[in-house]
């Protein structure tokens, strides 16, 4: 982190400029990564797709594909990363990985049949790489626009504008999908979709240019070299040293496994209720809509649980009741019950990531570890990422059967609360209950 920034910190204008590009890339968080493109690719795809003699599933195909563009970001992440701490091309790259990502969405227009399934896969593959590289450039300019203070008040910013702009994008999508023929579209057809991916890309590059404009300039003055070899010593670095450190160590362990569970239910949820319950493409998006509303009200009540029961309490909870909503969609059979699974979804969806971060702030015990800490975070995170994609489409391929994939996210859980009650989360402080509380 460098401190002589000629920005001003706390800055509204660059800070509105700084959550707007949570605005602009959270249309394919939510559309591409969740809402639509899984449900489609499950529809276009071939049942059994052939590879090198062995036929594969399309959502073990699409499970792998989701591992192997995290494997790609895992492996350049503390390249990046240490890119990203110099700052000299930090707003360089986040507009590079913004454009890759974004032309990306706009190629799967061209993904129309099951002919095309490689090339529908690859354009996904490039975009998921493209917003996951983006977001450690966005990430780091947090130091550079805000006071260490207002850290929290800022993130918590860029999500509610996240959530915000990617829901109004999935809902003109849906008019246009239910509604085709005020467009002039076809009924019956894939266009809406496809055009609904281009939307996603012009969204995200559009309001893009409006945080590349107002965001602090990359450096001159700074040099790239060594930044490979820094960066991965900078990870073994910190890899030996929480040797000496077990309760961060147990706390990370914990992290990555449910981490895992997390991410691959976002992932992938649709296709099991696509798959397992018959759910149409429509009911699908409602459910991903129900899910996003209530997670920002889910965000708001565990927050304030934390404050008064603290984080550990409030991160055991939603661990529990995670793994419980997994042990429940495996055997669940009824549409009715799957819609109640996904408001539990909502409510925990978005506080668990924001309490585990803000609990790995506490336990770091000096800020100039900050950068070096949280860019092993985000490593342990893009694998956690991949290990749990591959473990669903790995017990998918071999069993046919997605709920056997959704019994080992169950398992993650498990281990997961076992390794975390074991930690102390430090430097914490609690706010005292009132007498009627």
């Amino acid at each position: 982190m460098n401190s002589s920034n000629p920005n001003p910190l706390n800055d509204k204008k660059v800070i509105r400029a700084w959550a707007l590009f949570d605005w602009a890339n959270s249309a394919y968080s939510l559309v591409i990564s969740t809402a639509i493109f899984p449900i489609y690719f499950i529809s276009i795809a071939p049942d059994s797709i052939p590879i090198l003699g062995r036929d594969f599933s399309d959502s073990s195909l699409l499970s792998f594909s989701i591992s192997a563009a995290h494997i790609i970001v895992a492996l350049f992440a503390p390249l990046l990363g240490g890119m990203a701490d110099a700052g000299s091309r930090r707003l360089g790259f986040l507009k590079l990985f913004t454009t890759i990502g974004s032309i990306a969405c706009m190629i799967l227009f061209f993904y129309s049949d099951a002919p095309l399934v490689w090339l529908g896969l690859t354009a996904y593959i490039i975009a998921t790489i493209g917003f996951a590289a983006s977001l450690i450039f966005y990430d780091a300019f947090l130091p550079s626009i805000a006071s260490r203070e207002r850290f929290d008040a800022v993130s918590a910013k860029g999500y509610a504008y996240g959530y915000v702009g990617s829901v109004l994008l999935l809902l003109v999508i849906l008019f246009i999908s239910q509604k085709p023929e005020l467009f002039g579209i076809p009924p019956d057809t894939t266009i809406p979709y496809r055009i609904g991916f281009v939307m996603v890309g012009l969204w995200w590059l559009g309001w893009a240019q409006y945080s590349f404009k107002f965001l602090p300039s990359d450096k001159k003055d700074e040099t790239q070299k060594g930044l490979l070899k820094a960066g991965y010593l900078e990870m073994l670095s910190v890899f030996g040293e929480l040797k000496y450190k077990p309760n961060l160590r147990k706390f990370l362990i914990s992290f990555f496994f449910y981490s895992a569970g997390v991410q691959t239910v976002i992932y992938l949820s649709t296709v099991f209720a696509q798959k397992e319950l018959g759910f149409e493409s429509t009911e699908l998006i409602l459910i991903v809509l129900i899910l996003q509303i209530v997670a920002i009200a889910g965000a708001i009540f565990f927050a304030r649980y934390a404050e008064r029961n603290g984080s550990k309490r409030a991160i055991s909870l939603m661990i529990i009741i995670w793994g419980g909503i997994c042990i429940a969609a495996a055997f669940v059979t009824s549409k009715i019950v799957f819609y109640i699974l996904a408001f539990f979804v909502g409510l925990v969806l978005g506080g668990l990531q924001s309490s585990s971060r803000a609990s790995y702030t506490k336990m770091i015990e000096r800020e100039d570890e900050y950068n070096s800490y949280f860019s092993f975070y985000d490593l342990l995170f893009y694998l956690s990422i991949v290990f749990g994609t591959f473990a669903f489409g790995f017990i998918d391929s071999l069993t046919g059967n997605l709920r056997y994939s959704v019994v080992v996210l169950a398992f993650f859980f498990v281990i997961a609360l076992v390794i975390f009650i074991r930690v102390d989360i430090i430097h914490e402080e609690v706010l005292p209950q009132s007498k009627n509380s």
